[in-house]
């Protein structure tokens, strides 16, 4: 008898643990609940997108996950490390050189460079020499198109190559994760593909990403999960393909239907330019 034919029947290749874990989070702000019995898992690699109306606890998720928040009631693990039971400065640092935040606002030092926006963390948090922080910090700016702004100042620059430096500055940390928080709401028409972009090409380089987002088309055309959730809780959550072609909930039938009106024409290709891509997808509810 060969070897193989000893293997039991159900033998399969272990499935890796997500690299992020929630599970039962509430949180509260006084006597306002915002989170009601979160569950959610990320799988490294993926690209989560979480959407819903305006709140519906969807930002506020993304800060428990970074620790910014404390859930007065649940877990929430980040490769291993347990967030919402950070007790030290040293636990807090350890976690944020793992995850990258991205906010709506762009937050860079008005009175640093561009490059020294970049720097100034590998620097300071990583111990990395500044050469060497200097060298990466060209690259990335070579790779979200502002190869050329190195030594401009955030105030020289539009609202969208601010938000690529931002995504630059976080990428910097070398992080296993990076949230995403409405990172397109402030910014003008014209420059938002600017940004869906560079996070489109991160997407497809592998990096796990979990985004809050309004822009469905482009949630529908990056994300490998879905999820919608109202009132704090998650409604529904599925494949990108099964939540806006054939939404169980009704809530998120009417959401998607009032939020995709207005788009019409093919759905994007996988690898289509994202700034092309999203404007013109088209989604049945």
């Amino acid at each position: 008898m060969s070897l193989p034919d000893l293997l039991p029947l159900d033998a399969s290749t272990p499935v890796a643990p997500p690299l992020v874990s929630l599970r039962d989070v509430h949180l509260s702000f006084g006597i306002t609940p915002v989170l009601s019995g979160i569950d959610l898992d990320v799988q490294r690699g993926q690209a989560v997108s979480i959407i819903g109306p305006s709140g519906s606890g969807k930002s506020t998720l993304l800060r428990c996950i970074s620790g910014l928040l404390r859930p007065q009631r649940g877990s929430i693990t980040v490769g291993g490390i347990r967030v919402d039971q950070l007790n030290t400065e040293e636990d807090t640092i350890a976690l944020r050189k793992r995850i990258g935040f991205v906010f709506q606002q762009y937050n860079l030092f008005p009175h640093l460079s561009v490059l020294d926006n970049l720097v100034a963390a590998p620097v300071r948090v990583l111990g990395k020499a500044r050469s060497e922080a200097e060298a990466t910090a060209h690259a990335l700016l070579k790779k979200v198109g502002l190869a050329d702004k190195a030594r401009a100042y955030p105030g020289q620059l539009s609202g969208g190559q601010q938000q690529r430096v931002a995504i630059a500055r976080a990428l910097a940390m070398e992080p296993e994760l990076i949230l995403f928080d409405e990172v397109t709401s402030a910014l003008d028409p014209e420059t938002v593909g600017e940004v869906l972009n560079v996070i489109g090409e991160l997407v497809d380089d592998g990096l796990t990403c979990v985004l809050v987002t309004h822009e469905m088309a482009f949630a529908r055309a990056i994300s490998d999960e879905v999820v919608f959730t109202e009132h704090g809780v998650v409604v529904e959550r599925g494949s990108a393909e099964q939540v806006f072609s054939s939404p169980t909930s009704d809530r998120t039938r009417a959401f998607l239907s009032r939020a995709l009106s207005g788009h019409a024409g093919a759905r994007p290709t996988a690898h289509a330019p994202w700034h092309a891509a999203f404007a013109s997808a088209t989604f049945a509810v």
